[in-house]
């Protein structure tokens, strides 16, 4: 996280990722406090639309609102249970309709005050135990250090800046995504593919490409023009 060209989406995907693998679970999700307190999403392990729409809409309810408000864990919650489903209704609803069928959720905390939430998805009912919990905990934290070190955690306003910037960086992302699936007549899953391993191969940060292909596309043709256009 202190190199120069560290990537803070990149580093919770990978943090989303390893979570996943982990835990043992089916999919995990980043959301982060903007300034006026409203959770929005930032990462996750795999970009699935409907998994992205889910986690959006734990941002007006769901176990990741309830960890980010009383920064205490929520886990092991069977979605099919009644207590869920009245609980959380859209979002229990959404989940179970995707076969997701247990939710933990993690605060990412500073000094005691949660800055977000880290989600856990399973396709199972897998109970997470009280050492699982910890190591997930831990990993939470990991995030939290990772947005304050991006610069300097010196710095006066950093919590504010590093938040803002992530979440800024995420709306770029999508924009490109957006972009790319027009350009390369695909998904909005694969234009993210394409993005990603884009940067990778060019040794570029992810969000800082997501930018410049909204605002300077011409910086990069052989992302930004389709195939046939140079034939």
């Amino acid at each position: 996280t202190l190199v120069a060209d560290f990537d803070i989406i990149e580093f919770l995907e990978l943090i989303a990722r390893k979570a996943t693998a982990m835990s043992q679970a089916s999919a995990t999700g980043i959301v982060l406090g903007d300034p006026k307190g409203n959770l929005q999403f930032v990462a996750a392990s795999e970009e699935s639309v409907r998994l992205l729409e889910a986690l959006a809409v734990q941002s007006q309810e769901g176990p990741c609102q309830d960890c980010f408000h009383t920064g205490v864990p929520v886990v092991n919650t069977d979605l099919r249970q009644t207590e869920a489903q009245q609980r959380w209704p859209a979002f229990a609803d959404l989940a179970a309709a995707m076969g997701y069928q247990s939710v933990h959720a993690l605060p990412l905390r500073h000094q005691g005050t949660a800055i977000g939430a880290l989600t856990l998805l399973s396709v199972h009912a897998h109970p997470l135990e009280d050492a699982d919990v910890r190591v997930i905990q831990a990993v939470a934290d990991i995030a939290t250090i990772g947005i304050l070190q991006e610069r300097s955690i010196r710095a006066r306003g950093v919590l504010t800046e590093q938040l803002q910037f992530a979440l800024v960086s995420r709306i770029s992302i999508e924009q490109a995504k957006g972009i790319l699936s027009r350009v390369h007549s695909t998904s909005v899953d694969d234009a993210f593919t394409i993005l990603r391993s884009y940067a990778r191969s060019a040794g570029l940060g992810l969000s800082a490409v997501a930018k410049e292909v909204v605002t300077d596309p011409d910086r990069h043709p052989a992302l930004t023009r389709p195939a046939h256009a140079g034939q």
